[in-house]
């Protein structure tokens, strides 16, 4: 493969930082004071689970999520927090890609009228098939420090 200032290996670890910082703006820039102590962030997601065109949604939403609303925003914020530093630093880089695809597409379903987030969600995905397959870990990476996943 031939590329331009930087090999192939180099580039997909760009790609893979990237996205990396990606997931860590989307933790940065959570009112996490408004998702841990006034419930904001599942109040918002029971709202559009709620009118969702699939019941599938309304009853995984009312099954898995309203039961335990502090926990999971918890989850749902850390994770992102993990994500981003896991892809930062390429460390369990095919972990923190396969759980980001999975958060990608939950977050894809949920919001499946709203386009301006779907684009976002979309290409994160894609994103993450491309690291995944290219294992975007060979280089730069705390993996491949570590001679993880090679």
């Amino acid at each position: 493969m031939r590329t331009i200032w930087l090999s192939g290996a180099e580039w997909l670890a760009v790609l893979r930082t990237g996205l990396g910082l990606w997931w860590l703006e989307s933790w940065r820039h959570k009112d996490r004071k408004g998702w841990f102590e006034r419930g904001t962030g599942i109040a918002w997601a029971a709202d559009v689970a709620g009118k969702h065109r699939w019941g599938v949604v309304r009853t995984g939403f009312r099954r898995g999520v309203e039961p335990r609303p502090k926990l999971i925003a918890y989850v749902v914020v850390y994770a992102e927090l993990a994500l981003g530093l896991g892809l930062v630093t390429g460390f369990l880089t095919p972990i923190a890609l396969i759980a980001g695809l999975l958060l990608n597409l939950l977050y894809l379903v949920l919001m499946i009228h709203d386009w301006a987030e779907q684009g976002q969600n979309a290409m994160m995905a894609l994103i993450s098939l491309v690291a995944l397959f290219a294992m975007a870990w060979q280089t730069w990476s705390l993996d491949a420090a570590f001679g993880l996943f090679l």
